[in-house]
């Protein structure tokens, strides 16, 4: 019986080896940008937007969509990402009233225009989708910063990427 455990431990000790020698060794992880100085997006919160100034940039925004005759769905959301003010002009394509509010919480919640994850996906960067389920990976979004703080964000959709963006851009950057 002694030999007999003998021959199976060898066995197994031969086996255990011959495995880990078969076994390929794992690249190196890819590089994930570099390790930048500073926090990018780094943008402290402040108090969050009102109903009376996302009122304004509703407006704005709407006023700039009517000069091009787009029909627009505009999303104003605090801090947070929850939202504050909505407006669906007439005709604004009904799919895009969910984009435009998740593209401005988007926006607030990551603190960055909504283009960057667009650029991301662009580029091969999948991983992007994985961050938040909600996350909308497209340009109309925009943090609304006032003297340096978060106070929300605007967004907008029912039109092109870019579309979305000229509009929003100019209510966004009446917010100084």
């Amino acid at each position: 019986m002694h030999k007999l455990t003998y021959v199976a431990g060898t066995l197994l000790s031969a086996g255990a080896a011959l495995a880990a020698a078969q076994t390929p060794s794992l690249p190196s992880p890819p590089v994930a940008g570099g390790t930048p100085t500073q926090m990018p997006f780094d943008i402290p919160y402040g108090t969050s937007i009102g109903i009376d100034a996302a009122k304004k940039l509703l407006a704005i925004a709407e006023a700039e969509a009517k000069k091009h005759d787009w029909k627009m769905n505009i999303a104003v959301v605090d801090t947070h990402g929850d939202l504050v003010g909505f407006e669906r002009m007439d005709g604004a394509q009904l799919a895009s009233i969910p984009i435009a509010q998740r593209k401005a919480r988007t926006a607030a919640r990551f603190r960055r225009e909504t283009r960057v994850f667009y650029n991301q996906f662009e580029t091969g960067h999948a991983y992007v989708g994985t961050l938040d389920p909600d996350l909308v990976a497209s340009p109309g979004g925009f943090p609304l910063v006032e003297e340096g703080k978060l106070i929300g964000a605007i967004a907008c959709s029912g039109g092109t990427g870019d579309q979305d963006a000229a509009v929003c851009k100019v209510a966004a950057d009446t917010v100084k």
